[in-house]
Order: structure tokens, then sequence, then C-alpha cells
């Protein structure tokens, strides 16, 4: 069988990071290819570079053993590659026969024959079984329903090798037969595939065969037939050893958060959780697991259709943030870049911010004790800053984490819910972050980790897993990489 997409090689640097280091795939003609690794491994970088929007720094990519077009080629590019992401690119105010024809409405010679161009539009929806009416507005669509329009949209630009980026994360169990049933028609219709899941069942049951890759680097390509799940899950997560080693506790009985008969449509369905005092309780899975949408139902973010959300022995209003907070809550959000702070203010009033009301009279803050509360969070989180009031827009990633923990913090809560707490923070810096839920766990709060890396979950008393939108296990503490990512990638230990 002949190769028909290969890259060899390849070398991608952002700055000082290795996104890619000398990585490869080869798929062949007419396959459906996994590619399988934990976040961070180089997927994404692999798939810019597979579609022409990045170049690599080394090595080279090849269709059918040609060379890949110029990177400004975007029609070549079309010609021989699309992919289907996660988040839909159909335009929701167009109809559907507009987005399969989007800048192609015409032959370019007068205007546009409508009537021509819904023609168009059934015959290559009937070509590849797409029971979608073309007059449809697409922001109409059901989710599965806009992939396979944008299936249908990248072959008619003659690409026939599609990649397919976690295709069923939005979908139910009999969407994801319905999908897995048309990608095994254009299998048969010559169609080559690239297929990226965290769910590895999905992978044993609709494609050939699989690359791992793992910190940048192609680790594995393997027949999945036969292979045992075990040393996929192996290849995926390697030997890694903690560089956090946890503190031992022992929480008490009062239970300090809980939610009961969470739902929230498309997100997590029948959740019910519940956190103790001095407990730090780990939510993991895949970025479509449900967890951070229940992580900020907790928080009062997002309102649950259904359920109700318990504070400290306080019921919260759904989506009532501030009567989170004034119930004991302490919250770190998932990007702290729009959510944890505001550049242009200071260290100071960053860290303040919910304390702000107690540090004056009659609504009027007082500078001097905002600065003597802001130095205490500054010396206990080890901030590295010029001071309290230098802005946090110039502190380095992982300081600026730091102040939003201290913001986190500053109210001395009895919960505590922290989501990616280290995404983007160096050894150092990871291990202060992690501190601080330990400390706050041993002042008696309960904590709540979200976290998609396997280190900051090692602090958690026990972890629980989430997987299409259910907790599907509670994990203990003492675990290891491959029982939980086994757990995490659907396949119950």
């Amino acid at each position: 069988m002949s190769i028909h997409v290969e890259a060899r090689n390849v070398v991608k640097r952002f700055g000082p990071t290795v996104a890619l280091n000398g990585a490869k795939i080869a798929i062949a003609e007419g396959e459906t290819h996994a590619l399988l690794g934990r976040n961070g491994a180089g997927k994404s970088t692999l798939v810019s570079i597979l579609t022409g929007l990045q170049r690599p720094d080394e090595g080279e990519v090849l269709f059918s053993g040609e060379p890949a077009p110029a990177p400004g080629d975007r029609d070549a590019w079309r010609q021989r590659v699309a992919c289907v992401y996660q988040k839909s690119t159909i335009i929701p105010a167009l109809t559907v026969a507009e987005n399969l024809f989007l800048n192609r409405q015409s032959d370019g010679h007068g205007p546009i024959n409508w009537r021509t161009l819904r023609g168009r539009a059934r015959e290559l929806l009937d070509t590849y079984e797409v029971d979608v009416d073309v007059q449809t507005l697409a922001g109409d669509l059901s989710v599965e329903q806009r992939q396979l329009v944008e299936i249908a949209r990248a072959l008619s630009f003659g690409a026939r090798f599609i990649i397919l980026d976690e295709p069923t994360a939005r979908l139910d169990g009999p969407a994801i037969e319905r999908l897995f049933a048309r990608m095994r028609s254009l299998r048969e219709q010559g169609v080559t595939m690239m297929y990226i899941s965290h769910h590895l069942d999905e992978v044993y049951e609709i494609c050939q065969s699989v690359t791992v890759f793992r910190d940048a680097r192609h680790i594995m390509t393997r027949p999945v037939a036969g292979l045992p799940q075990d040393e996929l899950v192996h290849a995926m997560t390697g030997e890694a050893t903690s560089a956090y080693h946890a503190r031992e506790r022992t929480p008490g009985e009062r239970v300090v958060l809980s939610g009961e008969g969470l739902s929230l449509a498309g997100r997590y369905r029948n959740v019910d959780v519940s956190v103790r005092a001095g407990e730090v309780v780990g939510l993991a899975g895949s970025a479509s697991s449900g967890k951070v949408g229940l992580a900020e139902t907790l928080v009062g973010l997002r309102g649950a259709d259904t359920g109700t959300v318990v504070v400290n022995g306080t019921k919260v209003k759904p989506g009532d943030v501030p009567a989170a907070m004034a119930a004991g809550l302490g919250f770190v959000p998932e990007d702290r870049h729009h959510e944890g702070f505001v550049p242009l203010l200071s260290v100071g009033e960053n860290a303040t911010f919910p304390i702000a009301r107690k540090l004056g009279r009659f609504g009027v803050v007082s500078p001097s004790r905002r600065r003597e509360k802001a130095k205490e969070m500054i010396t206990a989180l080890d901030i590295k800053t010029e001071g309290p009031d230098q802005p946090v827009g110039d502190l380095s990633g992982g300081n600026a984490q730091k102040v939003v923990f201290a913001r986190a913090l500053v109210d001395d809560p009895t919960v505590l819910v922290v989501i990616n707490p280290t995404a983007g923070v160096d050894v150092k810096a990871k291990q202060a972050l992690l501190g601080a839920v330990e400390d706050a766990a041993e002042r008696g709060a309960g904590a709540v980790v979200v976290s998609d890396e396997l280190d900051d979950l090692r602090i958690c008393d026990r972890v629980l897993v989430m997987f299409h939108g259910e907790i599907v296990k509670d994990v203990p503490r003492g675990w290891t990489d491959h029982e939980l990512v086994a757990v995490m990638e659907g396949i119950q230990e």
C-alpha cells in the first residue's frame, strides 16, 4: 500500500520551546490513522504543519511522494488536505449551500446563479450521503450535521486526506456511531484520514494504524490490530516520575463544597461531588470530558440546568459568583490572561480585589492597608516583583500566576477551586503553586484541582475521572500514570 501523507524528521520551535523534535508520521493511502499523545506532545503543531499553516524549521512533508506546496499557496493545500476541527469553522449566518461553496459561489463570470449553487450543493451532499437541506441556515444545524457539512466541503476541493481533530468531543453515542459509519464509507471511497482523539476505545474501533507522540517526539507507529491497550497507554505516558511529592494529611469530616444532581447540556450530566475540609480532590479527563465546565459551575461562573451547589453550608444561586465568594470560596480560573488579572493594574490591586471592602471605610480603599496586605501575599507566595505597585503585566508567567493565587487566597477561603494551576510556569513556580494549595488544605480548606497535568494531580487525596460528561471513577491516592491515563482515555482499569 502506497504512502499518501508523510512527515519526515520535522522540527518546529517557538522561541525556546521545541514543539516537535525530529517527529515523523507516515499514513498509507486509504487508511484511517490515529495520532495520539498527552497534551503538549506536539499533535496540534503537526496538524498545523500538515495543513500548511506553519512551516517546519527542519524536515519535510510529502503528499503521494511529492513535496508539499509552498506555504502561501492555499488553493494547492486545500486540494491535498483539510482539517475538521473540534471547533466548527462553519459560518452560522449563511446557508449550508453558501458554506459549502464559500468564495466559489459562481464560476467567475457574472453574478451568482443561486439555483445552480443549490443544485451543486445537493449533488455534493448526495455524493457523500449527507442528509441536510442546503437552504438551511448553518446555525440551525446540529453539531453532527455541521461536522458532516465540513467534511463534504473539504472533499469538494479535491482533498483526499482529511484530519479529524477530536470529532466526537461534542457528540452523543448514536451520533458517534453515525460518524464512524460515514468514515468507513469514505474510506471505501479511497479517502485517507488522520484521527486525533483522547478516547482509545474509538481508536480501536475505527483506525487501522496508530502513531504516538510524547514530549514532541515520535514514540511508536503500530497496526491497531493486536496492539495491547496497556502497551499503547505506556507509549503515551512513558516512565514519568513526579516532580512534586505530595504531603500526608488527614481530611476532616465536614463537607465544605458539594454539588448534587448537576447537569449542563453539552457539558456534563447527573454529577454528584463533595469535598471535605482539608481534602484535595482532583478532576481529570480529556478536553471534552466536562471537567472544566463542572468546576466553573461549582464556583458560579456557569449555571447548571439542574442540581444544587452548596459552599460551606450555603446553597448558592446558579451562576452567582459573588455569592459563592461570600460563602468562602476562592478561585483560580483556567485562563489567567483573560480571567485571572488586570495587566495594567498593580500587584497589590490585583491581589486584594476580593477584600477591597475590608481595606478602608465608606467604600474608599486605604492605599497603605492595601500595600500592607499585598506585601503579606508577596512574601507568602514568594512573588518575584519590585513591590505591590508594579503592574502585573510586567511579571513573568509564573509570578503572574502567583498573583492570581494570591487573589484566590487573600480572604482565607474555606473552599479553593483551581483550574490548570501550573499551566505555562516553570518547575520552581509549579512547586510553589501546588504548595500553596496544600498549605490551604492544611489550614482546613477543601480544594478542587482541575488539571491536564498528572503532576498537579499527585497532591490530591483522590481524583475524580470524567469521561463524556460523567464521573466514571473515584481514584484514591497512590495511582500510577498508566492507571489514571487508562481511565481518562476510556479504558476502565
